[in-house]
């Protein structure tokens, strides 16, 4: 059997350095990049055509959701297994609508991982036994047509809101994503009107609430 290709995206280096010394034991796989934010997850995954990306949500820059979201447009043979501390409701439903595979979490036994990552490079779908009442709900589909993380956002407002929130200035986020200070302003603008907040402690209250960023991110 050809060896299972995969990216791990974490911001914790330790964590990182911890799961590629575990999965470089398994014969069946091997690891082939890491990256710490979603901007170089999403690159990571165009360049080195991954099997599977292990994701977490919480990370800067981008966060795990929206990076899902991008990896799946940029290089949709590439299967999204998230691996998250949030076994909230809202963060599994938007990891499957952004169109990851599976859904675990970090305090899982290896063993677990390895299953997961299996099943979703064998296009299974995989989603830990301690969150499986959330998918199995009998209103995962409505939920997942209303207002699941942010949807009256844009991917480009969501970008922005977490930057913002990450306490970049006007300008550094103008110069991360290659755009012009008016824009950046126009979208801070549209966000504080959509979400009726007109605080950045607000916004970054909204943003946390939501996994676009943490406290120690």
């Amino acid at each position: 059997m050809m060896s299972i290709r995969i990216l791990l995206a974490d911001d914790h280096v330790i964590f990182r350095e911890g799961m590629r010394g575990l999965l470089e034991k398994e014969a069946t796989m091997a690891v082939i990049g890491e990256a710490s934010n979603g901007k170089d997850t999403v690159r990571l995954a165009q360049e080195l055509h991954p099997d599977v990306v292990v994701m977490d949500i919480t990370m800067p820059d981008l966060n795990g959701i929206d990076a899902t979201r991008q990896v799946k447009k940029k290089a949709p043979q590439t299967k999204v297994l998230c691996l998250s501390m949030h076994s909230e409701r809202n963060f599994v439903l938007a990891m499957f609508k952004a169109g990851a595979a599976g859904y675990l979490l970090k305090n899982c036994a290896f063993d677990e991982l390895t299953r997961a990552i299996y099943a979703v490079f064998s296009n299974k779908m995989y989603v830990s036994p301690q969150i499986t009442h959330h998918v199995i709900d009998d209103s995962l589909s409505r939920s997942l047509e209303t207002k699941v993380f942010s949807t009256v956002l844009t991917p480009r407002e969501r970008e922005v809101l977490q930057l913002i929130a990450e306490g970049k200035s006007t300008k550094q986020i103008a110069d991360l994503l290659h755009r012009g200070v008016k824009t950046v302003e126009t979208h801070r603008r549209r966000i504080m009107q959509k979400l009726d907040i007109h605080s950045v402690a607000e916004l970054t209250k909204y943003a946390i609430s939501e996994g676009l960023t943490s406290l120690d991110t």
